[in-house]
């Protein structure tokens, strides 16, 4: 197993896995090639580790991912104050695309979960022009309710019959998480990887930050203008709470 040769650091309780994207492509890989299933990767950033802070439920289920990936810069940056020396961050949309275009990748057999209906095969559409040898085995935009029993074994049933290698899943944090630790069982697939946005971004919907912004942990004020009604509570309040919070577990006032 690769896994075991790269650090973990903890921010406010949460298990932060020391990669960057090469990194995480390399163990996805091992993780199909020795056919083990259940495999789950949580891609993370400040909103989700407060939202873990909250709710000590999620924070087992982000603890118990394979990977939970730097996707924040300020992740980044505290993972580089604890010795580790993390050029970038693991930026969700960059790992779909990196993997899904690697030679790796191209000789894998993918599967989409999330995004709103349309998207996903817009999302296809725009890759497959770059790779046309890229194999989508299926799609399913699920409904913003929870899904009943039954439509749920449906999908369970319809996913291991088409045997992906990967499922990507946008659902959005927490759910994506919450959504991979439920189904890790009953998902006959060796590996999950909740990218959040990437959908949307990978398929044209919504804009992505200039990778200035990216690169300098300044990407939430390009969402935030792009979004403000759906995201100044995660930007306004959320940030300035884990900032917070962080500089209390670095005084060891705070313990987790």
């Amino acid at each position: 197993m690769i896994l075991n040769s790269w650090g973990r650091y903890r921010i406010l309780g949460v298990n932060v896995s020391a990669v960057q994207i090469g990194d995480v492509i390399l163990q996805m890989d091992e993780w199909i090639e020795e056919r083990s299933f259940g495999h789950y990767i949580a891609v993370t950033n400040t909103h989700v580790i407060t939202e873990s802070w909250f709710d000590p439920e999620y924070k087992k289920i982000l603890n118990s991912a394979d990977f939970v990936v730097p996707d924040g810069m300020p992740l980044v940056w505290l993972g580089r104050l604890g010795g580790y020396s993390l050029k970038r961050r693991v930026y969700g949309p960059e790992l779909m695309e990196s993997y899904l275009l690697d030679k790796r990748g191209r000789n894998r057999r993918h599967f989409l979960y999330g995004g709103k209906p349309g998207v996903p095969e817009r999302l296809m559409e725009n890759l497959s022009e770059s790779c046309p040898e890229l194999e989508f085995v299926g799609s399913y935009s699920p409904p913003f309710r929870p899904l009943t029993e039954e439509e749920d074994r449906a999908v369970v049933d319809r996913v291991n019959g088409l045997e992906p290698d990967v499922v990507w899943v946008g659902l959005g944090a927490p759910k994506q998480e919450i959504w991979m630790h439920e189904h890790r069982h009953s998902l006959h697939v060796p590996l999950m990887v909740g990218v959040g946005a990437a959908f949307d971004f990978l398929a044209g919907v919504k804009s992505q930050a200039p990778s200035l912004l990216r690169e300098n942990g300044f990407e939430w004020l390009w969402r935030l203008m792009n979004e403000p009604q759906r995201l100044w509570r995660r930007y306004l309040l959320y940030g300035p709470l884990f900032v917070g919070l962080v500089m209390l577990e670095k005084m060891k006032i705070l313990k987790l």
